[in-house]
């Protein structure tokens, strides 16, 4: 029987558990590992669990009451208490250095074979019996380091991209200034630049064992000027590494009181920032900081793509610092087995968390074991299972309709799922996320059967009536396509699609399987809307419409803001196309549109954008898209103006109507109709009817966006035939 893989989760605030999780889908770029041993970052991990009760830890972290009284503003008080409650069950994943043998990869990667002995990093990847990382986040072990060492490779190049940010040499005089375990290895790669290392902490026993190491002064105490004084000549530190973590700027404080006059300040660790502005002047200190394991942390690019940085341009990448790392450990230049002082199996994670927790254990690196370090060869008996049933599965009853939600994310937690629990004889039958831990984390919390992986454990589950997709924009299509093929009904998050051959493919399919889809269009269902359309449907002409939109969040590096998965215009303008559509309840015909200058990376060009619709009626309207403004600049406001009429919504909270009289009313907690629409979708499968929100629909909202794209490129208007565009064959 094979079994499902286990991983280390945090469970709530506090609580560390061991629970069984869908194994890793293999991704392109990407290799499956199997672990052997993995370190627990003492620092990084342990900053997550919140020991503490919530009444200190809001004391000491006010700025939690802001987020969630703006939470509230939003949400309404309901739904954020249910959101607030859930943050003390739900899964987060713990860890991302560790070591072990590559069990499956990518075709992709050419350079790795199955049972190559690698380490491995990276955010999020955990502390697990396979693990999913990508190609740059895993280097070759030499074979004369054992996985007990190897799997410090990650916190390894943290300390080493540490040094290097030091940019220190031969005879400079380094104090480091925490001696944990990130701070005892920056120890010993300085020691190796050929500089005088003063070891400072406040423990005595770790300032000993940095001097056994080849510290050449170990400090702490009082008057710890006066000490580096004596050694310096009065002078001060060339350069000051700090590797503690403390809430309080006196480590950082501290490095200020001992720097020379023009020295250095790198900061590792997580430490208050605040220097005295004299002092810093005076001195003409220079600050650092020294990011993750070096060029390439935190870039998707790199560590999810697999696109490398020129090895002419950048030498030392977070991988050939993980590499170099792992040669020093071949040639005997670092000494790790001191730093060892815990080991435990992977079953008993929350003990060693609870020893790392334990100030009298006198923990410094804790290891934990896996299964794997058992077996002769752990790639021959590793059979990766996608699917975990549920401790109590529950059979559906007579006329029940069971719904599979693809995509756990936030939209589906704050609206999808909730909702879907309130509609009579429905229920949730899986989970499916990539995320292990956060599809057992939904599934528990919303009562599913089984999470799972692999989205064709959905496909090809019989008692699946229903797929709710809620995955990233580039997915929809595809996932689409696989559902109605696997004879199941469809409610697709927007956009329905990214390119007019999706578009015309899932119409066909929706019409040759007899299936329904409807594309999350939430705003048709919103109270304030369907009011607007009902004061509009009495116009006896042609209507002026204009939307403006300002949604400064889809900026910067979040993946929504990517042109390439379709930007603000496709993932969120088409919510506008489709709205001028059923307002007017006449096609579009024509668009001329402009965006700011393309090619920029913030702001992105193409997400900002004017355009201008024709429709069949003979009405216009005027589409703005933002996402250069501020948080505090007005949002969302439709606005329609017709003989003798003007009606308009705001941020799903205000409508106000403009005839002979003025009429205005506003709603605390604006409704956005997700749960009307799901309701209302469910209702039509059951009656047999075509539900308000159709194929058709999702295709004309993708093509007027890829019409609006395509004018702002060419500054030419651009022609939208929604029938000449669903032909097959048809070039439109």
């Amino acid at each position: 029987m094979v079994l499902p893989m286990k991983q280390v989760l945090r469970k709530g605030l506090k609580d560390i558990v061991v629970d069984e999780v869908p194994d890793p889908v293999l991704m392109p770029g990407h290799v499956l590992v199997r672990p052997l041993y993995s370190l627990i970052s003492s620092g990084t991990e342990t900053a997550s669990i919140h020991q503490d009760s919530v009444l200190k830890e809001v004391a000491d972290n006010p700025s939690h009451v802001r987020l969630v009284w703006d939470v509230m503003k939003a949400a309404g008080p309901l739904r954020t208490l249910a959101e607030v409650r859930a943050k003390f069950t739900e899964y987060a994943v713990l860890g991302y250095s560790g070591a072990g043998v590559v069990a499956a990869k990518d075709s992709r990667v050419e350079d790795l074979e199955l049972g190559t002995r690698v380490a491995y990093g990276g955010e999020g990847t955990g502390h697990g019996e396979t693990i999913l990382v990508g190609r740059n986040l895993v280097a070759k072990v030499p074979a004369e380091v054992p996985f007990e060492h190897a799997c410090f490779a990650t916190l390894g190049s943290i300390a080493m991209n540490a040094v290097r940010t030091a940019d220190i040499g031969l005879g400079d005089v380094v104090a480091v200034i925490g001696l944990g375990l990130v701070g005892q290895l920056v120890a010993q790669l300085v020691k190796l630049q050929g500089s005088v290392v003063m070891a400072i902490d406040l423990k005595s026993d770790r300032v000993e064992l940095a001097r056994q190491l080849g510290a050449d002064h170990s400090l702490g105490g009082e008057s710890l000027r006066a000490q580096v004084g004596t050694i310096t000549g009065g002078r001060g530190a060339d350069c000051v590494i700090v590797a503690a973590a403390s809430k309080s700027p006196a480590p950082a404080q501290q490095a200020l009181e001992i720097c020379r006059d023009r020295g250095r300040i790198v900061i590792v660790g997580a430490v208050g920032l605040e220097f005295p502005w004299n002092e810093m002047y005076l001195k003409e200190i220079q600050l650092f900081m020294s990011r993750a394991y070096g060029p390439g942390s935190y870039d998707p690019a790199y560590e999810k793509q697999g696109q490398d940085y020129p090895f002419a341009y950048v030498r030392w990448t977070e991988n050939r610092n993980m590499q170099e790392f792992l040669r020093l450990l071949s040639a005997g230049r670092i000494s790790l087995a001191p730093l060892i002082t815990h080991q435990y199996p992977l079953a008993e994670a929350a003990q060693a968390y609870q020893t790392i927790l334990d100030p009298a254990s006198g923990s410094l690196a804790v290891l934990l074991r896996y299964p794997a370090a058992d077996q002769k060869d752990p790639t021959q008996s590793f059979t990766p299972r996608f699917r975990v049933d549920s401790a109590v599965p529950v059979e559906a009853a007579r006329g029940e309709l069971q719904v599979a939600l693809v995509g756990a994310g936030n939209l589906a937690r704050w609206h999808h799922l909730p909702n879907l629990k309130k509609i009579p004889k429905v229920r949730l039958r899986a989970v499916h996320s990539a995320s292990g831990a956060r599809g057992k984390s939904y599934a528990r919390r919303f009562g599913a059967d089984y999470c799972c992986s692999d989205y064709g454990e959905i496909l090809k589950d019989a008692a699946v009536d229903v797929v709710l997709i809620a995955t990233r924009n580039p997915q929809h299509g595809a996932q689409a396509l696989a559902a109605l093929a696997a004879g199941k009904h469809v409610f697709v998050e927007k956009p329905m699609a990214l390119t007019l051959a999706e578009c015309r493919e899932i119409c066909a399919a929706v019409a040759r399987t007899g299936k329904q889809l409807t594309v999350g269009f939430n705003r048709r269902f919103a109270p304030f809307y369907r009011e607007q359309k009902k004061h509009l449907a009495r116009r006896a002409g042609p209507a002026v419409v204009t939307c403006r939109i300002n949604s400064p969040g889809i900026s910067g590096s979040y993946w929504m803001a990517d042109p390439a998965s379709g930007g603000a215009i496709l993932g969120e303008a088409c919510h506008f196309v489709d709205l001028m559509y059923w307002l007017l309840d006449s096609e579009p015909v024509s668009v001329s549109a402009y965006s700011l200058p393309a090619g920029q990376k913030d702001p992105i060009g193409e997400n900002n954008m004017v355009a201008c619709f024709r429709f069949a009626d003979g009405s216009i309207g005027n589409l703005t898209y933002a996402t250069a403004g501020s948080k505090t600049s007005g949002g969302e406001r439709v606005e329609v103006f017709a003989q003798g009429l003007g009606v308009f919504t705001e941020d799903f909270k205000r409508l106000g109507v403009r005839t002979g009289a003025r009429s205005d009313r506003s709603s605390i907690w604006g409704d956005k109709g997700y749960a009307q629409q799901l309701a209302a979708f469910i209702a039509s499968i059951r009656e047999g009817r075509l539900g308000e929100v159709t194929a058709r629909d999702g295709a004309r909202a993708t093509i007027g966006c890829l019409a609006m794209l395509e004018s702002a490129r060419t500054l030419a208007p651009a022609a939208i035939d929604l029938e000449a565009a669903l032909e097959p064959g048809s070039t439109a």
